[in-house]
């Protein structure tokens, strides 16, 4: 749950209030989003090793979440580049 701002923060304006705030929302969906990317890169790297035949579908689902986490300012977008390429490589090292 988001606690009050006011109370875990030295802000004494208004403004500064609402931006602790907003800085909370924002960490705890950033923190959401970033768990989420690490799951599914677990997801596609279990089947990468298990040479399952869904690497490639995981893969595309990996790739729109990166891709989304990095658009959003979550990740940075050279660090999505580096997470789809890597995970790339391992799927396209699976034999045929």
């Amino acid at each position: 749950m988001i606690t009050s701002a006011r109370r875990n923060n030295l802000a004494n304006h208004k403004s500064a209030i609402k931006r602790a705030r907003q800085n909370e929302i924002r960490r705890l969906r950033n923190r959401a989003v970033k768990t989420r990317v690490k799951g599914i890169i677990k997801d596609v790297n279990a089947a990468a090793q298990g040479e399952d035949k869904d690497a490639a579908a995981k893969l595309k689902t990996a790739q729109s979440l990166i891709d989304k986490a990095a658009k959003k300012g979550v990740l940075h977008r050279k660090t999505a580049a580096r997470k789809i390429s890597r995970l790339t490589k391992t799927v396209r090292q699976l034999p045929a």
